[in-house]
């Protein structure tokens, strides 16, 4: 072989190896490169509170919610479903089975990661745990540990691979979780501050995922410490926060801080949200939010799998739930935005009812824990239980009367925005005056028609939940059991079963009102605390004469020619409704406002001619 040939040989093997590396090298490229023009999309629930079934308040139920999320997984392959707490409790569905049929329900439908909510608690963290065994999903939280090592009690995260782009979820719980849960339910655990755990947890996941969804049950209320919103203030490198706690409703979602897409899908079933992100070149290029309600959902049939698990639960309660207790001429109003803020009928009666059971001077039991309403006609045990789920014993305490008017003052403390230590109340009346500082807004407070000696000592009954000190009503938690008197459901039945036929109305307990110029302490009759009868022996409590609540008059100013307002910086509905003369609700009300917390510089809110 000639020489020239040979170096042309030499000549087309090295082409051709070069460009087999140069193949593979470029294989090796493509291999690393982020996946590139992709779509995920999630469907998320929050507060469902285990609405089982389609109800006349929008709640569209299981199946429903199930069929939805097929309909997306079916557009979708690249479909997740993440639900940010507070699903096993809330209706003698879950209740009566402490909390398995909903994880049953969520195990059909398909979770791919929910956090645990404080109300997921109410079982006792044990049974949790127990539950957790049952779930095909995982619980995530970062902030709940476990007090005696300092270790996590779930798992703070997880990585997930869909169609080759790595999506890390992580969850929050709200450390409110201390007080809003029985604390006896928590004691062992603490709730770290969920900004400091969240900005370990993102850091730890940016070498590990492309895409970082946050699972908080923190909420957005002014009255929380720890919200989503401060949160995400603090905390850089969130592409999506799912929200759950406040029961918000945000139909597109809000850019919070550091451009985080913040969602929430209100409560007890009646929206599905949905999020979806378009990831392309190592980052996600959009993203987008809505909301599904059932009107919208009208043409989605329901999952027919989840529907007959449903009523198969359903079918094995029956028996107890049908049991007749007695009726009611009017609806019992038991709605969360009205136990929260002012007295109700429904209130007065379960307070009237653990007055009776106890033979107290007063009584009284936060509207955070009153969560149906009855409607008019036959009462059934199983309204009761979803009217008073969480199987609250009744105690009493030995109170002093400074403490007494501490406790109102906690429970006004937000008014009028909505607070779940609100008071209903029995054997008591006070007044309140929001123009006032937090903790000197009740006055006029009498008992028995005399006015609070704050040095007496009063017999006090509540529910086990507040005694603890849950709520924030720490002044209760240092006092002793005086006695307990069974749950307070059970109480409300036997006390119905007394009155028989009903008609209980908004009376003179509770009303709205300034404060005189200057008052002067009147120290009323020294009372010791009462025998402690037995609960069967106790007859029903003495009813005042009904009267309509008392709003405050408005103030002699001309009324405004003004039709609307614009929201300025530092606004809140409550001021607003102030400088007017009219009321925050009749602005929510004729402005259509979901949540009267959320108004922003700029809204535009119409005033009442």
């Amino acid at each position: 072989m000639s020489l020239n040939r040979l170096k042309w040989l030499l000549s087309f093997v090295l082409a051709i190896t070069l460009l087999f590396l140069a193949a593979e090298a470029a294989a090796a490229a493509d291999s690393d490169a982020p996946p590139a023009n992709k779509h995920i999309t999630i469907v998320h629930t929050n507060d469902t509170h285990a609405r089982s079934v389609e109800g006349s308040g929008g709640e569209m139920g299981y199946a429903k919610l199930a069929g939805i999320i097929d309909s997306y997984r079916a557009t979708n392959p690249n479909t997740l479903v993440i639900d940010a707490g507070d699903a096993v409790h809330g209706t003698t569905f879950a209740t009566l089975v402490t909390g398995e049929s909903v994880v049953q329900v969520m195990n059909q439908i398909g979770y791919d990661a929910v956090v645990p909510g404080n109300h997921e608690f109410n079982y006792g963290y044990e049974r949790l745990l127990e539950l957790q065994q049952q779930m095909k999903y995982p619980l995530l939280s970062g902030n709940i540990r476990i007090a005696k090592d300092n270790h996590l009690l779930f798992d703070p995260y997880i990585v997930k691979e869909i169609d080759g782009v790595k999506v890390g979820i992580f969850g929050l719980t709200t450390p409110e979780t201390s007080f809003k849960t029985h604390p006896n339910n928590v004691k062992g655990l603490i709730f770290t501050d969920p900004v400091k755990e969240a900005k370990a947890i993102v850091q730890a996941l940016k070498g590990k995922a492309d895409i970082i969804v946050a699972v908080g049950h923190l909420g957005q209320d002014q009255s929380s410490a720890n919200t989503s919103l401060k949160v995400l203030d603090a905390v850089p490198g969130i592409d999506v926060f799912i929200d759950g706690h406040s029961h918000t409703v945000l139909e597109n979602g809000i850019t919070a801080g550091n451009g985080t897409l913040l969602v929430s899908a209100g409560e007890y079933t009646k929206y599905a949200g949905v999020v979806d992100l378009w990831y392309d070149g190592g980052k996600v290029v959009k993203k987008q939010a809505a909301l599904v309600d059932q009107k919208k959902a009208a043409d989605i049939a329901p999952n027919a799998a989840v529907a007959e698990l449903v009523s198969s639960i359903q079918k094995s309660q029956e028996a107890i739930l049908s049991q007749k207790v007695g009726e009611t001429a009017v609806k019992l109003e038991g709605s969360r935005e009205l136990v929260r803020t002012s007295e109700t009928n429904l209130g007065s009666l379960i307070a009237d009812a653990l007055r009776s059971a106890s033979g107290a001077n007063i009584a009284v039991t936060n509207g955070g824990g009153i969560r149906a309403s009855i409607e008019q006609g036959v009462i059934t045990k199983g309204a009761i239980i979803t009217v008073l789920p969480f199987g609250n014993q009744i105690v009493t305490l030995n109170v002093k009367g400074a403490d007494v008017k501490a406790a109102l003052e906690n429970g006004v403390s937000d008014y009028p925005n909505p607070k779940g230590a609100f008071p209903q109340v029995s054997g008591i009346a006070f007044k309140i005056d929001p123009s006032k500082e937090k903790g000197a807004r009740v006055h006029s407070v009498t008992i028995g028609g005399k006015l609070l000696d704050e040095n007496a000592s009063y017999v006090v009954a509540t529910n086990d939940f507040m005694a603890a000190g849950g709520d924030e009503y720490t002044m209760f938690g240092k006092y002793p059991q005086a006695g307990m008197y069974g749950s307070l459901d059970e109480a409300l039945i036997t006390y119905l079963e007394k009155l028989g036929d009903s008609e209980p109305k908004v009376e003179r307990r509770i009303t709205v009102e300034t404060a005189p110029a200057s008052t002067k302490p009147h120290p009323g009759p020294q009372l010791s605390p009462q025998p402690q009868p037995e609960p069967t022996t106790v007859g029903p409590v003495t009813r005042l004469e009904p009267q309509p609540i008392q709003q405050p008059e408005p103030k002699s100013e001309p009324k405004s020619a003004v039709q609307a307002y614009v929201v300025k910086k530092g606004d809140t509905l409550w001021t607003i409704a102030k400088t007017f003369g009219t009321t925050w609700q009749t602005l929510r009300d004729l402005n259509g406002i979901v949540n009267p917390n959320l108004i922003y510089p700029g809204q535009i809110i119409k005033l009442p001619s």
